[in-house]
């Protein structure tokens, strides 16, 4: 009688172990699937945010802007044409730098309405100079060509607000950025020099502040 009963006691312990131990099993395993579903749901937000961005920024006209699909960024697609080792705006026709204002102005309100229409994201505006490779001058004298094509989007931009055209007014929302790629930006077109001598405009949003605000909720 003893032996049985001591059996049974037993058997109660190992099964209030074994249930203890599917507990805890099932408390990690919900947790873990807690913190992958909210993971996935970050990532799904942040994915349809920038898909619907991406959209809105497509309207751009293309009388102005050309899209990179392989860089995922803008060109400006007028023709510009800087003389040789010059950041001087004025180089361009005036015909020319009057489309660089219209272009100006459709980035700036398609922008400003982006923005309004996304209130949680902020965003970084890349503007960035290219330099033609001419006579091998990007082996000997690569820094030259970097603060030439710095000098020229920050020339592009100077003229853009001197003809009322100022991101900085999307500021703190939209940060801007002033870059020259030298001889050697992604962007750049490999098979016409010539084309070197354009803007890129590159626009990134900044999902994780939205990110932080929806956990916030």
């Amino acid at each position: 009688m003893k032996k049985n009963s001591f059996f049974w006691v037993s058997y109660s312990d190992l099964m209030t172990s074994l249930f203890f131990i599917m507990l805890v099993l099932y408390v990690i395993t919900f947790t873990v699937l807690q913190i992958e579903l909210a993971d996935t749901k970050e990532k799904a937000i942040k994915l349809e945010k920038i898909e619907e961005i991406q959209k809105a920024l497509e309207t751009l006209d293309k009388e102005y802007f050309e899209f990179d699909s392989l860089n995922k960024r803008y060109k400006l697609s007028i023709d510009i044409q800087f003389k040789k080792n010059s950041e001087d705006i004025k180089d361009i026709p005036r015909d020319k730098r009057d489309m660089l204002v219209k272009a100006g102005k459709e980035l700036y309100n398609q922008f400003k309405a982006v923005i309004k229409d996304n209130p949680n994201v902020d965003f970084l505006l890349v503007i960035e100079g290219n330099t033609q490779r001419l006579n091998g001058n990007e082996k000997y004298n690569p820094d030259g060509g970097y603060r030439l094509s710095y000098q020229r989007a920050l020339a592009l931009y100077n003229f853009w607000s001197e003809n009322s055209i100022n991101f900085r007014e999307l500021a703190p929302q939209c940060e801007i950025i002033l870059a020259g790629s030298g001889y050697f930006g992604q962007s750049r077109d490999q098979n016409d020099e010539n084309k070197n001598k354009r803007f890129t405009i590159q626009l990134t949003s900044k999902v994780g502040k939205l990110i932080n605000d929806y956990k916030a909720i």
